[in-house]
């Protein structure tokens, strides 16, 4: 049943347009602080928006074949595009120069499908290149390398017999700790490689799911969903992970999917798959030719189906959940950006423990002592005893907000987060100089 006819006030996922944003888009993702968005284009063009003023307020012009996908550093200082001209630029937003200059090119030996920066340290990228090869490029100068990610071959491949042929790899990730990198192949397996080491450490096979398409994470990490060509969504509780073994063992067996969602009416497929940052919700972006279609879940209630928003007519090929709000960007094959929000009804008790909402006017029967005004010495004596109570000043409180930014788990003592910590440019906070851009260039 639909969840919001059984209780519209429980609501916490997106349920309408607020508004659109017209950037001959192919896709569209926030930034970790929520407040601005990235785009990139058909035309090799890349743009930064500001989601207050609803305006463009940085370009990004450096490829000259079509942008294949965008991340940001963990503060949002800086921004990787990827595209089908071989490159992958990192994008300085601090710099004052318009147009922004590229701070650095990595460059392959074929169309860059996918890039993203390390949770940690924006001078690891890993990326995904056409041929289905995997690399991890590090830009440190201690560590400076750029390495291949392979599944070992099993033994009677080596031999010569006749074996599971290696798989070409279609989607990689890292997780939201950094620690792992999750590979999906063609041939529906996923593979788990530490960070560190490039070494792998599981191998899980997805029966029935054939090619992989997608992945995604909760925040804490502890779930995974896939999107393969079998047409469902599969969510995953994934196990803990011993450190990589140094005789090359691993872990190789099959994982049982907690839920599966699919259409069991049209048997669309799905563009993409985002879950909200709280992990209750998961929406998936229909690939529907006819129109624009997002499928939400309620995984705090079983994954039950909760809701299908309707964008119009364009349909939809990309799909980002907001780090922090109920609010959503989807992106049209016309390349316009709908961005989804919660309206939320006045609820006026709010502002007053015993407010009521009438529907019409009452005589109010004054309470008698309800307006009585306090004698002054009393009020003189309890200032005075609060005046005598010691204060602590040299107790620091732990800041709840750094905390809960935390991935669950996290030892700072790990090795994997010393390596990924080393010579990092993500923790200094900086503000980006805001340039609007003009009318014409929109």
């Amino acid at each position: 049943m639909n969840e919001s006819l059984i209780s519209p006030f429980n609501i916490t996922h997106p349920t309408a347009v607020q508004t659109s944003l017209f950037a001959s888009a192919l896709f569209a993702r926030f930034d970790p602080l929520g407040r601005y968005i990235g785009v990139g284009g058909s035309n090799g063009s890349a743009a930064i928006w500001d989601l207050e003023t609803r305006a463009r307020i940085r370009s990004l012009e450096g490829h000259v074949k079509a942008v294949t996908s965008l991340d940001w550093s963990k503060n949002s200082r800086w921004v990787l595009t990827s595209s089908k001209d071989w490159n992958v630029i990192i994008w300085d937003l601090a710099s004052k120069c318009d147009p922004i200059q590229r701070h650095s090119t990595i460059r392959f030996d074929a169309p860059v499908l996918s890039a993203s920066f390390h949770p940690r340290n924006s001078k690891i990228v890993l990326a995904l290149i056409s041929t289905g090869e995997v690399f991890v490029a590090d830009l440190r100068k201690e560590h400076r390398s750029r390495v291949e990610l392979c599944e070992p071959q099993d033994e009677s491949d080596v031999d010569g017999q006749s074996g599971r042929m290696r798989s070409a790899m279609t989607v990689a990730r890292f997780d939201p700790s950094g620690k792992h990198i999750f590979v999906g192949t063609s041939s529906g397996f996923i593979l788990v490689f530490s960070s560190r080491n490039k070494t792998l450490v599981a191998r899980h096979k997805i029966s029935g799911a054939g090619s992989m398409k997608g992945l995604d994470f909760v925040k804490s990490g502890r779930r995974l969903v896939t999107n393969s060509s079998d047409r469902t969504l599969r969510q995953f509780n994934l196990p803990t992970y011993p450190p990589p073994n140094l005789d090359g063992t691993f872990i190789d067996d099959e994982l049982e999917p907690t839920h599966r969602f699919n259409d069991p009416i049209n048997k669309t497929a799905w563009y993409a798959m985002a879950y909200s940052p709280d992990g209750e919700w998961l929406a998936g972006g229909a690939a529907d030719p006819a129109t624009h279609k997002i499928y939400i879940w309620d995984i705090s209630n079983d994954g039950q189906f909760a809701s299908a928003l309707d964008g119009g007519r364009e349909p939809l090929v990309h799909l980002h959940w907001h780090p922090s709000k109920s609010s959503m960007a989807s992106t049209t094959n016309h390349g316009n950006i709908l961005i989804w929000h919660c309206p939320n009804p006045e609820r006026w008790g709010a502002f007053a423990g015993g407010f009521e909402e009438v529907d019409e006017n009452v005589e109010y029967e004054e309470k008698e002592d309800e307006f009585d005004i306090e004698d002054e010495e009393v009020i003189l004596k309890r200032k005075m005893k609060a005046e005598e109570e010691e204060v602590d000043v040299d107790t620091i409180a732990e800041d709840s907000g750094r905390r809960s930014a935390q991935p669950d788990g996290m030892d700072v003592e790990d090795e994997d987060y010393i390596w990924a910590d080393q010579e990092t440019e993500d923790t200094a906070d900086f503000r980006m100089r805001i340039i609007m851009q003009d009318d014409s260039d929109l």
